[in-house]
């Protein structure tokens, strides 16, 4: 080493986190081999087996998962988020009555589009069913899509409907498929900003579409309106994302494999459950009974493989002489099974943001954990649901009442004409399951000790506790006390 090296300044290796996240000489994480892509290698160009696998998961691959996502659902919408206008009264110049007048008017006529079929372009669900199979689309796909045609209907006054479109059928067409603008059917302006979607006529997966596929372009915008023609309802993890994730995607590997494990055990068990006892030989030329015909012949699966023996219900197996029997113990029911399924699901729960008492349906813990759990479960439905009504509810109902003021159904003077006036008559809140009580008692002590402080409202809390109107109440509770006073006054 020559002496001006000493003096030399040292080039530090692994400092900060290259001594830790980001070392690629400790033996722990010299083997770990990641590499990030755009939203696209690292969603893009996976998802559509993200999906299939999710579904599979759904539909029977892992019970787990299929509770996960009807979790979520239940609780994010149950059934269905409830309409409650709430009108600007400082911009529309309104006084309180005639705003709660308007409102009512307003809700009305919406209950009358939404808790009809006929809003649904296939006629088979009203607003409240088509938002349980929008967010269970979306939670199993990633995303999902809408579209807002307006279809005549006989003696109904409004044209608008809603048609879903799963999102599989959302992909770009092989003839623009190096269309540099189009990623995964759909197309994009200079910033980023959707110009229009590819939808195929069908879906990709049926037996019809081997034929070939024939797709419509939709542009995202009406050009006369302004007015969305395509909702596209997702959930963003990064910027660019042009697809959404499936919510099981994170878990997918884990839920598989405790599936695996969880058929195992069973199939164990049940074997156990049927054959318990084995024939020991001692006797060269002695004939013993054939295994499996305890079973009738008519019931049997695999008759002519002699490789497979099969096994009836207590199946007793006649002894001979110079026989013994021998008991075979295989362990089952594995008494680690529990714990080890348990430890696996909260691992899977964090991830999900459902916490295990809520995934597994096991309310034994004490009430102030369990209490604690429902409480930071709800913080993740409350998110989803508010995100939801963005996407889905709020777009939709706009458009609805831009109908319902076009042709005079309800007045809104000044509604087309700024954009003030015309947010301040959108205005709502969107109403849906709520938390629950552990101890009713106490959540109805506690709540009226908030509104009595001055840290909440009747309203905000009647709301919460039990998903109802607090004005509807009180006008409901003054209508069965005159009923009362009534009965009382014919009584005497």
């Amino acid at each position: 080493m020559k002496i001006l090296d000493v003096f030399r300044p040292k080039k530090v290796k692994n400092s900060g986190y290259g001594n830790h996240g980001a070392n690629t000489i400790k033996k722990s994480l010299i083997g770990w081999m990641s590499y990030s892509g755009s939203p696209k290698e690292d969603i893009d160009d996976n998802i559509a087996l993200l999906r299939e696998r999710s579904r599979d998961l759904y539909m029977g691959g892992a019970p787990i998962a299929t509770g996960a996502i009807k979790t979520i659902r239940t609780n994010v919408v149950g059934g269905g988020l409830r309409l409650k206008a709430r009108l600007d009264t400082d911009v529309l110049n309104l006084t309180d009555d005639e705003a709660e007048e308007k409102e009512r008017q307003i809700e009305r006529e919406f209950a009358l589009w939404s808790e009809s079929k006929l809003c649904d372009a296939e006629k088979k669900n009203n607003f409240y069913e088509l938002q349980q199979l929008a967010i269970l689309s979306q939670l199993l796909s990633g995303d999902a899509f809408v579209l807002l045609p307006a279809i005549q209907k006989n003696k109904f006054p409004y044209q608008i409907s809603i048609q879903l479109i799963e999102s599989d059928r959302v992909r770009t067409p092989n003839s623009k498929i190096h269309d540099k603008n189009i990623v995964s059917g759909i197309e994009f302006g200079k910033y980023g900003e959707p110009v229009a979607y590819y939808f195929c006529r069908k879906h990709p997966g049926a037996m019809s579409s081997m034929l070939g596929e024939e797709y419509d372009r939709i542009p995202a915008y009406g050009r006369k309106t302004g007015l969305a023609n395509v909702i596209h309802i997702m959930e963003s993890e990064r910027p660019g994302q042009t697809r959404g994730v499936p919510v099981l995607a994170s878990v997918i590997e884990p839920l598989k494999q405790l599936g695996r494990y969880t058929d195992a055990e069973l199939m164990a068990a049940v074997i156990n459950g049927m054959f318990t006892v084995f024939i020991e030989m001692e006797q060269e030329n002695y004939q013993e009974p054939m295994l499996g015909e305890s079973i009738p012949e008519d019931q049997r699966i695999d008759d002519g493989d002699p490789n497979v023996i099969e096994l009836g219900n207590g199946a007793v197996v006649q002894l001979g002489p110079g026989e013994k029997a021998k008991e075979v113990n295989p362990g089952r029911p594995n008494t680690a099974f529990d714990g080890f399924v348990s430890s696996i699901c909260k691992q899977m729960g964090a991830s999900l943001e459902i916490p295990y008492d809520l995934l597994m349906k096991q309310f034994d813990s004490s009430y102030s954990a369990s209490r604690a759990a429902l409480l930071e479960a709800w913080k993740m439905f409350k998110m989803r649901r508010e995100w939801f009504i963005s996407d889905f509810c709020q777009p939709i109902y706009e458009q609805w009442l831009t109908e319902a003021v076009a042709k005079g159904r309800i007045e809104a003077p000044g509604f087309f004409d700024d954009p003030i006036i015309h947010k301040a008559y959108c205005g709502s809140e969107w109403s849906g399951p709520t938390q629950g009580q552990l101890d009713p008692l106490k959540e109805v002590n506690a709540a009226a000790r908030r509104v009595e402080e001055g840290f909440s409202t009747r309203s905000r809390e009647t709301t919460e506790l039990t998903g109802g109107d607090y004005y509807q109440n009180m006008r409901q509770a003054k209508k069965e006390e005159r009923l009362r006073g009534g009965g009382e006054d014919e009584n005497n």
